[in-house]
């Protein structure tokens, strides 16, 4: 496993913060119509039991929006990643398709509430510290120009931040050259049900993702 650390600074300001990590290599491909029908599944149960204004009252959705804004961010402005995902699905926009290791990420951030990020292992550098950004930082994000960071739980290697609760630098973006990731679940509520959702999400690599060699850790 990739060493990975939390930064004390993150860990002063909000004191809950876990993050849950698998390592593996994979097979990218598109998505199998298997795994396009549980993001549905997933996706109608979501619509049946929930009104756009209750998003934010999702359990790890508001641990995540309480976390980034007692760093200092704007949370009515800048949504984290499965908040976005969450209104999507209610809008009846639904989600892109990307490739089945995204699917996968996707599928377990709906299902549990939990934001996720998922790197390509290759395109990283030495140590990773998850820490907390100061003001005017920015960097290029998936299918956006430059993202503000600023105020947020940021994962960094030697190379530089590249990934957020919110959204992801596009240097390490999982692409049909990667062969082996790092999945990471942002937490903010302690250790709590993380053990049961990385159980989930290796059960999701391994049907649709043919991945091996796995490796689960949780850093606290």
């Amino acid at each position: 496993m990739q060493n990975i650390q939390i930064d004390r600074k993150l860990k002063e300001k909000w004191n809950q913060t876990v993050l849950g990590c698998i390592q593996c290599s994979v097979e990218v491909t598109d998505s199998p119509k298997e795994l396009l029908d549980e993001i549905e599944e997933v996706s109608q149960q979501l619509i049946s039991s929930m009104q756009i204004e209750d998003i934010k009252s999702r359990e790890h959705i508001a641990q995540t929006r309480a976390c980034c804004k007692a760093l200092g961010k704007d949370v009515k402005r800048y949504r984290n990643s499965a908040e976005a995902m969450n209104r999507r699905i209610l809008q009846g926009k639904g989600l892109y398709h990307i490739n089945n290791v995204v699917e996968v990420n996707n599928l377990i951030s709906v299902k549990t509430g939990y934001s996720l990020g998922t790197y390509d292992l290759d395109c990283l550098q030495g140590e990773i510290c998850w820490t907390v950004t100061g003001e005017g930082i920015h960097y290029q994000g998936i299918g956006k120009e430059a993202v503000n960071i600023e105020f947020l739980p940021v994962l960094q290697d030697e190379l530089g931040y590249f990934g957020n609760p919110n959204s992801d630098n596009t240097r390490a973006m999982i692409t049909e050259r990667t062969k082996k990731i790092l999945l990471c679940v942002y937490g903010f509520g302690g250790r709590a049900d993380l053990d049961e959702v990385l159980c989930d999400a290796k059960r999701a690599l391994e049907c649709y993702c043919s991945a091996k060699d796995i490796e689960i850790s949780v850093i606290e």
